[in-house]
């Protein structure tokens, strides 16, 4: 009990700020309107439904509750991760197709707001890119629509590709950003191995896979970014980890060449910076790696350069258009707090529990994270994996402070909150965590009509 009891205590507290979360901003929206939310503070509607996924979301939890942790403790690792990505996809397809195919999946990336609004106007990608920034603001003549001005151009440029291969049209994207977001949890788990050992990260697996993150991964652009960032990560793990050689070199190039790519699919994933500098911090290379990773992340931003689009200018003007919109009547005051409880949507009540322990690892054991995870005991390992939660729970809280994240979190924050999950490894009784987490999924997905 005394193991159990703080865990139980910080899932509490996770409770309550929720029910302040939806108490509070109910208050605010129908009396100042001020919030532009359907359900505080999710960017959802109440509407309770059922779908053709129904049967098999609840086949898919009752598989992972029952069978996940002990097939994660088994399976050979390469089986694992192909099992964790398959397991996955099911998880989010399922969870997508609760709403059924056309609104759940076909629709989704083609509303006004999104990226496949204007894909005929990129005809000419070159001249497209050169006069990308002319159409951010509001007053801006053709003006971009939100999502395509909130976020640099590759991210609408990924569409653009996938329709000129002749995979046009909202479920082709639907399902490009369903199978990558996918593998984000892979790449966690191959990143936590790489760092803190392989026991951690297969204790990790069930509720990586099982992250009620997920309603949100399908389909949202957001959950294919996730994936590049999580990879860029990944690969620097292996790459400050493995021996000195030529896979030591291919990662480091190809993290550095994703990580140029992260930070132009959103300006807010520079933070991934962070999550970078913790890995650098508890990998034997430190070093080593760093020019080929730089050399990488030189590519993208350099390419993009040369077509004309300029970065800095990109984000300047975003700051604007953001104030320009929601974004200026949106009170800080409220969503500083509230983002973290759009949080627990995502992560979940054993997440809140795992990041307590991780606390107490950390505290206990601070010199115990530049110790090498292979032959140095638990503790050691568990300090180690507990870092690199915090550096991701610091990236969290610089985009919370920021401003530039007052609401729909739930959906921007998904490439930070899958590096949260892996702080559930602390946890015993993995199967009533377990419960928890595929049923907080399961409520949000069938009670509420989320944005996205």
């Amino acid at each position: 009990m005394r193991t159990v009891l703080p865990g139980l205590a910080a899932a509490s507290a996770a409770v309550l700020l929720v029910v302040a979360a939806v108490l509070v901003g109910r208050h605010l929206q129908d009396n100042y309107g001020n919030l532009h939310v359907g359900w505080p503070p999710l960017y959802a509607n109440w509407g309770p439904h059922a779908g053709p996924g129904t049967p098999a979301a609840l086949a898919v939890a009752a598989a992972v509750v029952a069978y996940g942790p002990v097939a994660a403790a088994r399976l050979p690792w390469r089986a694992l991760l192909a099992a964790a990505w398959g397991t996955a996809m099911a998880w989010i397809w399922s969870l997508a197709l609760i709403d059924g195919w056309h609104r759940g999946v076909a629709v989704r990336l083609t509303t006004r707001y999104e990226y496949l609004q204007v894909i005929d106007r990129f005809h000419d990608i070159p001249a497209a890119l050169r006069d990308f920034t002319h159409h951010i603001l509001l007053h801006s003549p053709d003006h971009w629509p939100p999502h395509v001005a909130g976020h640099p151009p590759a991210a609408t440029l990924t569409f653009v590709l996938l329709d000129r291969i002749g995979l046009g049209g909202g479920g082709w994207a639907g399902a490009w950003c369903i199978t990558v977001g996918a593998a984000t949890g892979v790449a966690v788990l191959v990143t936590v191995r790489a760092l803190a050992g392989e026991e951690l990260a297969r204790r990790a697996a069930p509720f990586v896979v099982m992250a009620p993150a997920a309603v949100w991964m399908g389909t949202s652009a957001d959950g294919y970014f996730a994936a590049v960032a999580a990879w860029s990560v990944a690969l620097l793990a292996l790459a400050v980890t493995g021996p000195p050689g030529p896979r030591m070199r291919a990662a480091a190039f190809a993290s550095g060449l994703l990580f140029g790519l992260t930070c132009y699919l959103s300006y807010g994933l520079t933070l991934f910076v962070l999550v970078a500098a913790g890995v650098l911090l508890l990998g034997r290379h430190r070093a080593r790696p760093l020019p080929l990773v730089l050399a990488g992340a030189a590519v993208v931003p350099l390419a993009f350069t040369l077509t004309g689009f300029d970065w800095w200018e990109g984000y300047r003007l975003l700051t604007e258009r953001y104030y320009q919109g929601a974004g200026g009547i949106r009170p800080y005051g409220y969503w500083v707090w509230a983002n973290l409880a759009c949080t627990v949507f995502l992560v979940g009540l054993a997440t809140a529990a795992g990041l307590r322990h991780a606390v107490v690892a950390l505290a206990r054991r601070p010199g115990s994270v530049l110790t090498r995870p292979d032959g140095r005991g638990a503790p050691a390992a568990e300090a180690r994996l507990a870092l690199l939660v915090s550096a991701a729970v610091l990236a969290v809280l610089a985009a919370d402070l920021s401003g530039m994240s007052k609401a729909e979190t739930e959906r921007i924050w998904l490439p930070f909150a899958m590096w949260l999950l892996p702080a559930c490894a602390f946890l015993g009784r993995p199967r009533v965590w377990l419960t928890a987490q595929a049923l907080l999924a399961l409520l949000t997905n069938h009670l509420l009509r989320t944005g996205w």
